[in-house]
């Protein structure tokens, strides 16, 4: 697969901010028994695809329940058999990006009217030009939450970069969905 060329612009934009190092706790909700730090290169809202290996987490436990639970809130029926789990993961990455809201992303082509639908040409854009600068992580806002995410590229994790499991609890999506 050829290089993807990324815009000058954002190149310019995204290397003048200054990285910042993560460390805390992060969650991430996977289908049970998925390995909770397997990345995927699966394109998404801030995943560009091919061979940038994405992780996507929440600050808050609330947060990922959140991203999943909004997916599977998009089926007809709500899949009833699928059981998930929630993981506690202590993060660390060296070179991120930090993006506190909504606002901070306009400048780089985030239309904020559009931003808890499925328009990921600009967010995907932002990732792509990040991963190619290696940069290990993002941390944005949420869509579906009032937090932010963590999202890492695992590829570029090094030195101070790393991810650890720390405790996984079963998901109960009827006790999630009542309190909602």
């Amino acid at each position: 697969m050829a290089a993807r060329p990324h815009d000058a612009g954002m190149l310019d934009a995204l290397e003048a901010m200054a990285p910042v190092a993560f460390r805390g706790s992060v969650w991430r909700v996977t289908r049970a028994g998925r390995d909770a730090l397997q990345a995927s290169s699966a394109p998404g809202r801030w995943s560009p695809g091919g061979d940038a290996e994405v992780l996507y987490t929440s600050l808050e436990r609330a947060g990922a329940l959140a991203e999943i639970g909004f997916r599977l809130s998009l089926e007809p029926v709500w899949p009833s058999r699928m059981v998930h789990e929630a993981h506690w993961i202590e993060a660390g990455t060296g070179r991120s990006l930090r993006f506190a809201d909504v606002a901070s992303l306009v400048p780089l082509g985030v239309d904020p009217v559009r931003w808890k639908g499925f328009d990921y040409e600009a967010t995907r854009a932002i990732a792509a030009a990040a991963h190619f600068l290696e940069f290990d992580g993002l941390i944005v806002p949420s869509a579906r939450a009032d937090c932010g995410n963590l999202v890492v590229f695992v590829g570029n994790l090094e030195g101070e970069g790393a991810l650890t499991l720390r405790e996984t609890q079963p998901v109960d999506w009827a006790e999630w969905r009542a309190a909602r």
